[in-house]
């Protein structure tokens, strides 16, 4: 923790090139996509993408899970889509699922997930059938695929898709390499380098 409180101390000093930078950002933000990844921590969509701040609006779940939409249960996910979409005016989402992937590693070994009982609610609320496959990285790519689907059915993003200004976008990103894959729905719908 040494270094992270040493790190955020020095920020300030390591801004000093880039003040104007952030005063543009003090006025509002602009980010270009909505990315929906892991809450894992060697997932860093800023890393991943090179994204500067402001470019990206994370929200980062368990699984990378989208819970499905219930209006009459509010959620940090579904207000952070919504405001995404309709506030800031979004035109790309992405939800990145990832290699190693402890939740759904879960799923599709059937683990027993007592322990952790708000994991293991979590997943069986959001995620109400196992990926299908035996194969992790077969099993995360269905899975961001599933998450795509869960994302039609939140009124924002079907107004989206509906006016043409939105686009739904199935990552894939292996942690011990940094190969990033992109689903290819054209095609045989297989996920392919980006």
């Amino acid at each position: 923790m040494k270094t992270l409180i040493d790190n955020a101390r020095s920020f300030p000093a390591r801004l000093a090139g880039r003040v104007e930078e952030f005063r543009e950002l003090a006025a509002g933000q602009s980010p270009q996509a909505l990315f929906i990844t892991c809450s894992d921590s060697r997932v860093i969509p800023s890393l991943i993408t090179d994204a500067r701040p402001g470019e990206l609006f994370e929200l980062r779940t368990a699984g990378n899970v989208v819970p499905r939409y219930d209006r009459s249960r509010p959620s940090g996910e579904t207000a952070t889509i919504e405001y995404a979409l309709r506030v800031l005016g979004v035109r790309d989402v992405v939800v990145c699922g990832h290699s190693h992937c402890g939740a759904v590693g879960a799923l599709v070994r059937g683990e027993d997930l007592s322990s952790v009982p708000a994991v293991r609610d979590w997943l069986d609320h959001s995620v109400p059938e196992p990926p299908g496959t035996a194969d992790l990285a077969d099993a995360v790519r269905r899975h961001a695929l599933r998450q795509l689907d869960t994302l039609t059915g939140y009124p924002a993003v079907r107004e989206g898709l509906a006016a043409g200004r939105l686009t739904l976008h199935a990552w894939y990103y292996e942690v011990d390499t940094g190969t990033v894959s992109t689903h290819r729905p054209e095609g045989n719908g297989e996920f392919a380098a980006l």
